[in-house]
C-alpha cells in the first residue's frame, strides 16, 4: 500500500487523491513531529501564564475578551466542538472527507498550531482505518474557517458525532471502537486548532479541479468527435492563428484538436464544403483554452493552500510568539472556487450548443434528431434537452457566492467568505458537465454512424468511438437512454480511458 507522508510542507493535489480516492495511507514525517511538540511546549507554558491569549485562556468571537481558568480548559474545548457542531443538509461525501482530515493533519504538522503530537496522530490513524466522520454539507461562512463542518470532525476525534466506518453509518464512538482508536479529550488551544480553517472548502475545491481537469480533456476529444460528424473546417486550429494572440490555453487546445484530428478523412479546409463554421466549432481553441487558463489559476490557489497554516492564533516556537490574525478567511478559495464554476460551466454551455447542431436538420444536414424513421422515432431530441436543462442550472450554479457577506458572531467577523457554498457549487457544475459532454460524444458517435464516417476517423477519435461502441452500440429505434448516457459519464471519468486514450491531450 502507498504511503503519503506529511509535513506541511510539500504536499500535491495528486497526494490527496490518492489517499481520499485510492486508499493510500498517511504518516507524519520525523521533522514535523517535533515542530508539533514544540510549539505545543509553548501553549503549556502559556497555561502558566496570567497573561490572556486568544484561544488558549480566553473564549472565541466575540468572548476573545473573557479570560478562562486552567481548571476550565477542557470545558472549554469541549464547550467550543459541541456547540459549534451546527451543520445542516446531507453528509458530505466519503473522499471530500478524508481530503478534509487529511488537509487539516497536514497544516497541523507545520508546527504552528500548538495541538499535542497524540491528537494529529488520531487523525491520521482515523483516515487510515476508515472512521469517515458524518458532516453535514451545510453551515459555513468560510470565515474563521469553516467551524461547523470542522466541529463535526472533532466531534468524532472525541468519540462523539456520528460516523461511517467501512461505509456503515453508527455513532462516533462506537466508530472509533470498532477500528480501534482511543478518542481523545482535547485540552487547552486543540479545539480551535481543530476547526479554524479552510480544509472543508479547499477538500471539496481539489477534488473538483482535479475532476475539472479530466473534463478539460475530455471536451476537447468531445469536440473533435462532433468535427468528425458536422465534416468541420480545421484551417481556424492552424498553430500561426492562435501564436499571434499567444493566450496560452487558446494554443494548447488549438494543438490539441490538431493533433487529435490528425489523419481523419471526416474533416475538412475551408472552401471544400463551406468558408467557415459556426463559432462553436471554429472557436474552440478559444472557448476551450480561456477555461484551461482559468483552471491553472484555481489548480495554483489550492496547491498553495493544502500546505497553508490557516490557524488562528499562530504561534511561532521559535521566537516565542503568538500572533492573532486572519489566515483561516477563505477569501483565496472562494474566489478561486467560483472563477472554476464559471470556467467548468462555459465548457457545458458550448458543447451543449455543439449537440443541437448534431441533432438539428437545419445545421447538420443529417436526420432531425439523428432518428432512422423520425416521427415514430424522437432519436437524441430530449437527450438535447437534457443537457440545455444541465446548462441552464449551471447557469445559476455560475453565481458567484464569493461577493456575498453576512456579518456573524456580534460583528466580530463581519465579512465572510462563503468559500465552502462557492467549493460546493464548482463541484455540481463539474458534476453536471460531465453529464452534458456524455451526451455531446453519445450523439456525435450516432452522428458518425449515419455518415458511415467511423472508418475515416483519425487514430484518437477512433480509439474513442471504439471504446463507445464497445459498450453502447448504435441506436436504430428509440430505447431508453439514459443508461447510455450514465455509461458514456462513467467512462470517460475511468482512470484507463484518462490515461491510455487521453494520455497526449494536454489541459
Amino acid at each position: 500500500m502507498e504511503k503519503i507522508f506529511i509535513d506541511g510542507l510539500n504536499l500535491k493535489i495528486e497526494d490527496v487523491i490518492k489517499v481520499t480516492r485510492e486508499g493510500a495511507l498517511v504518516e507524519l514525517k520525523e521533522e514535523a513531529k517535533e515542530k508539533i511538540n514544540l510549539s505545543r511546549k509553548k501553549v503549556e507554558e502559556i497555561i502558566k501564564n496570567p497573561q490572556a491569549v486568544y484561544g488558549i485562556n480566553t473564549g472565541f468571537g466575540k468572548f476573545c475578551n473573557v479570560k478562562i481558568s486552567e481548571n476550565e480548559g477542557k470545558i472549554l474545548q469541549k464547550n467550543l466542538i459541541m456547540s459549534h457542531s451546527c451543520g445542516v443538509g446531507n453528509p458530505l461525501p466519503g473522499d471530500i472527507v478524508k481530503g478534509i482530515m487529511l488537509l487539516r493533519a497536514n497544516a497541523l504538522s507545520r508546527g504552528n498550531s500548538g495541538i499535542r503530537l497524540s491528537t494529529v496522530e488520531t487523525i491520521i490513524e482515523m483516515i487510515n482505518k476508515n472512521v469517515v466522520p458524518v458532516v453535514p454539507e451545510k453551515g459555513s461562512l468560510g470565515a474563521s474557517g469553516d467551524l461547523a463542518p470542522l466541529s463535526h470532525v472533532a466531534l468524532v476525534i472525541m468519540g462523539m458525532g456520528e460516523a461511517f466506518y467501512n461505509g456503515e453509518r453508527m455513532t462516533g464512538n462506537k466508530a472509533m471502537e470498532k477500528a480501534g482508536i482511543k478518542p481523545v479529550e482535547l485540552t487547552e488551544k486543540e479545539g480551535l486548532a481543530l476547526i479554524n480553517g479552510t480544509q472543508v472548502m479547499t477538500s471539496v475545491g481539489v477534488h473538483a479541479i482535479y475532476d475539472s481537469l479530466k473534463i478539460l480533456r475530455i471536451s476537447d476529444i468531445a469536440a473533435a468527435l462532433t468535427m468528425e460528424a458536422l465534416q468541420g473546417i480545421t484551417d481556424a486550429f492552424d498553430e500561426r492563428i492562435h501564436e499571434l494572440r499567444g493566450q496560452s490555453g487558446q494554443i494548447r487546445t488549438a494543438k490539441n484538436l490538431r493533433n487529435i484530428l490528425s489523419g481523419s478523412s471526416n474533416v475538412t479546409r475551408q472552401g471544400e464544403l463551406r468558408v467557415q463554421d459556426a463559432y462553436t466549432l471554429r472557436c474552440v481553441p478559444q472557448i476551450h483554452g480561456a477555461s484551461k487558463d482559468a483552471l491553472e489559476y484555481v489548480y495554483n490557489v489550492l496547491e498553495k493552500e493544502i500546505n497553508a497554516v490557516t490557524d488562528n492564533p499562530i504561534i511561532f516556537p521559535e521566537t516565542d510568539d503568538v500572533i492573532s490574525g486572519g489566515n483561516f478567511h477563505g477569501q483565496p478559495v472562494a474566489i478561486a472556487m467560483d472563477f472554476l464554476g464559471i470556467a467548468v460551466s462555459e465548457l457545458g454551455n458550448v458543447s451543449e450548443r455543439r449537440t443541437e447542431r448534431l441533432v438539428n436538420p437545419a445545421l447538420s444536414g443529417l436526420p432531425a434528431f439523428l432518428a432512422e424513421n423520425g416521427g415514430l422515432n424522437s432519436g437524441f431530441m430530449i437527450a438535447q434537452y437534457s443537457a440545455a436543462s444541465l446548462v441552464s442550472e449551471n447557469k445559476v450554479l455560475a453565481h458567484p457566492a464569493s461577493v456575498d457577506s453576512i456579518p456573524s458572531s456580534a460583528n466580530q467577523e463581519d465579512h465572510v467568505s462563503m468559500g465552502t457554498i462557492a467549493a460546493r457549487k464548482a463541484k455540481e457544475i463539474a458534476f453536471n458537465v460531465n453529464k452534458i459532454l456524455s451526451i455531446e460524444i453519445l450523439t456525435a458517435c450516432q452522428a458518425i454512424d449515419i455518415r458511415n464516417a467511423s472508418d475515416k476517423l483519425s487514430d484518437t477519435c477512433r480509439n474513442v468511438y471504439e471504446r463507445i461502441r464497445k459498450e453502447i452500440s448504435y441506436m436504430d429505434c428509440d430505447r431508453v437512454l439514459y443508461p447510455d448516457i450514465e455509461k458514456v459519464s462513467e467512462i470517460i471519468f475511468e482512470k484507463s480511458f484518462n490515461d491510455e486514450i487521453l494520455v497526449n491531450i494536454s489541459a
